[in-house]
């Protein structure tokens, strides 16, 4: 198989938190190269002025998808580099405990709630800037696992075991606190923002309700909406019917069989690389993606 291949395999299999990572990445390299191309016809335009959140309330009014897309571009290499480690991370503590749909739905809403608590800090301060990154939605997962298991333990590099709860204070209070006064002032209050969002989302969620459902919600009517249906001739069957039990369900979502054994080789992937795997994983993983 080639690398094409490779990645079209990963992508396929690999989940929401890959392709979160993907997405970004790409993002990243589209703002590069259309930038590039720009500057090589000697046309001096910001490219990231028309996917960056803008302080400003009007400008929603001409670039409203902005809410969204300036979670998913980044202004330089080391800002992606160190976005996507803990995107990274966080994704993979979060899909321990619960499943894509709400990573995804997380990731989406908190960085919808966090570009909206920047807009109005920033419109009430007088203040016209705009950001980029996904830090504020990382920030989310990173507090919502944490949230929900904050005395897991983490082995990292060189450190050895160190409580989650220790790791998410240090990024908040270093990363965030420490530097709210610095020139990125409206990325650090997003970043704060992001972490409130995470840990309602998981008091919510440990109540009964789901936020992520909103997400799901919205793409499956795309989905369902732009999809082809495919006409079946209605066939009458008379069948004997008793009414299925209905079986307690837990408010917290778990994963099924299916999904831990791709979670896991998805591990051993991202530990030693997909050439790793055996050629049973392998046929696993395809059949498991279609």
């Amino acid at each position: 198989m080639s690398i094409i291949d490779d990645l079209k395999a990963q992508y396929k299999v690999g989940g929401v938190a890959f392709r979160l990572l993907f997405w970004n990445i790409i993002c990243f390299f589209i703002s590069y190269v259309v930038f590039g191309l720009l500057q090589f016809v000697a046309i001096d335009i910001d490219f990231l002025q028309y996917v960056s959140l803008s302080s400003n309330p009007m400008d929603l009014l001409w670039k409203p998808w902005s809410l969204i897309t300036y979670a998913f571009f980044h202004s330089d290499v080391f800002h992606i580099f160190f976005n996507m480690i803990l995107l990274n991370f966080s994704s993979q503590l979060f899909l321990t405990f619960f499943n894509q749909k709400q990573l995804l739905g997380l990731y989406v809403l908190s960085a919808i709630f966090s570009g909206v608590v920047f807009v109005l800090s920033f419109y009430l301060m007088n203040i016209i800037a705009p950001i980029v990154g996904a830090s504020a939605a990382i920030m989310a997962i990173l507090v919502a696992v944490t949230t929900y298991q904050p005395l897991m333990n983490v082995r990292l590099l060189l450190i050895g075991n160190v409580k989650l709860w220790h790791i998410t204070l240090f990024t908040i209070v270093v990363v965030d606190i420490m530097q709210i006064r610095d020139a990125n002032s409206g990325g650090h209050i997003a970043h704060l923002a992001g972490a409130f969002f995470g840990f309602v989302y998981i008091k919510l969620l440990e109540n009964g309700t789901d936020l992520s459902k909103i997400v799901s919600s919205v793409i499956d009517f795309f989905v369902n909406l732009f999809s082809k249906s495919q006409s079946k001739p209605f066939k009458k069957v008379h069948r004997n019917y008793k009414k299925p039990i209905e079986k307690p369900t837990s408010r917290i979502v778990t994963k099924d069989k299916t999904q831990q054994q791709i979670d896991e080789i998805l591990d051993k992937i991202s530990q030693s690389g997909y050439d790793c795997l055996t050629k049973e994983e392998k046929e696993f993983l395809f059949k498991a993606g279609k």
